[in-house]
This record gives C-alpha cells, sequence and structure tokens, in this order.
C-alpha cells in the first residue's frame, strides 16, 4: 500500500484558481514517485480563506466525516496568510500555528520530523496587492514577521522548513506563475514549490527525517 500524505492549509494547497493536478502537494507526490517513492494521491484538507483558526475546525470537519488516520509518512502545513489578511495579531497566530503543528505531527505517527511546513508566500508582490493599492512595503514586513513564527515553531516542534520565499517573491509578479485572478499562484509556480521541497520529502520517506 502506498504511504500516506496529508497535505493541511488554504488557498495555496487547495490550489485556487487552477486544476488539480497543478496543486504542488499533488506535483510533489508526482515527483517523488518518479524517483521510485512509494507515496499516493495527497488527501488535501485545505479552503480558500481559511485563517489558522478555520484550519484547525476544518480538520475537525474532515475527520469527522471521514477519520483522518494517524500514520501518514509525510505530513505538510502551510497557512498563515489569511491570519495576515486579516490583520490577526503575531502573537495569537503563534499560539494557533503551534497548536496546528502538534496535529499535522499526530497524523504523522507523533513525528513531527515527518512534518514539512511551507513559508507564507509575499502576495503583495502580485497584481492582484497592485490593483488594491496595498502597501507592499508593509504587506513584505507583516509576511517576514509571520514566517519567523513559522520558522521557529517548525524548528522547535522539529519539523522541517521548506522557504517557498524567496522564489516566490522573485517571481510571483510574472503573468506565467499567476492564475487568471492576479494573486493565487499557477501550476507553474507550484512547480517551483514542489521542487524546493522536495529534498526534504524525499528524506523523509527514505527514513533520514531529521531536519
Amino acid at each position: 500500500m502506498a504511504q500516506g500524505f496529508l497535505a493541511l492549509g488554504d488557498s495555496y494547497t487547495i490550489g485556487e484558481g487552477i486544476a488539480a493536478d497543478g496543486r504542488w502537494p499533488v506535483q510533489l507526490a508526482a515527483l517523488l514517485r518518479a524517483e521510485g517513492l512509494d507515496v499516493g494521491q495527497p488527501r488535501i484538507i485545505a479552503t480558500t480563506g481559511w485563517t489558522t483558526d478555520e484550519l484547525d475546525a476544518g480538520i475537525d470537519a474532515a475527520h469527522a466525516q471521514a477519520p483522518i488516520p494517524a500514520d501518514h509518512a509525510l505530513v505538510s502545513l502551510l497557512a498563515g496568510v489569511n491570519d495576515q489578511y486579516r490583520g490577526l495579531e503575531p502573537d495569537g497566530f503563534r499560539t494557533r500555528f503551534a497548536a496546528l503543528l502538534r496535529r499535522a505531527a499526530g497524523f504523522a505517527g507523533g513525528d513531527p520530523a515527518r512534518v514539512l511546513v511551507l513559508a507564507i508566500p509575499d502576495w503583495g508582490v502580485t497584481p492582484f496587492a497592485f490593483a488594491q493599492g496595498r502597501d507592499r512595503a508593509l504587506v513584505a514586513t507583516q509576511i517576514d514577521a509571520f514566517n519567523s513564527i513559522c520558522r521557529e515553531e517548525a524548528a522547535r516542534a522539529g519539523a522541517h522548513w521548506v522557504d517557498i520565499g524567496p522564489v516566490s517573491r522573485a517571481r510571483g509578479a510574472e503573468p506565467g506563475m499567476l492564475a487568471d485572478d492576479g494573486l493565487h499562484p499557477s501550476a507553474a509556480l507550484y512547480t517551483l514549490w514542489a521542487r524546493l521541497a522536495l529534498p526534504a520529502a524525499r528524506a523523509i520517506l527514505q527514513g533520514r527525517s531529521t531536519p
């Protein structure tokens, strides 16, 4: 039986505006299988617009509908952009994010070293942000603050940190890297994310899971 992969998140994990096979967790699983690693299609629990609190509630709802096994070989977590977008405070975010990390590890047999934490991309570089008249420097500063928390909590828990931030900032305004809404990534940008996540995911599935 293929090893289980659970992906937890928001619009960036569900792949808002693109086909299902373009989502980064689906692309990552395909890359792993191409290397001969036996991993199944990811079960994705994510919805566009979810904050960390809403993701937590969404996990509860998904578990009630179809129990989530506690023995996944790989679990990913990408959350927090909607907390930032709605102006929620970083201190409260840290508490919520740490709790989500514990839940993620619980779905990985209690082993946080089987958890991938992806950075929040900076949506301030996108045409959507420009059209809204957003202060790009302020968005960047806030995203950096939230990502510092994500990185610190991942390290504290013993999870893997995958920094997709730089490539998303560098290329996230390119038309080919955007979905039609001018905000969310296209499958092409998600390909770059999947490739960045591949070394850690490979190590986890090969049993070399120390972050």
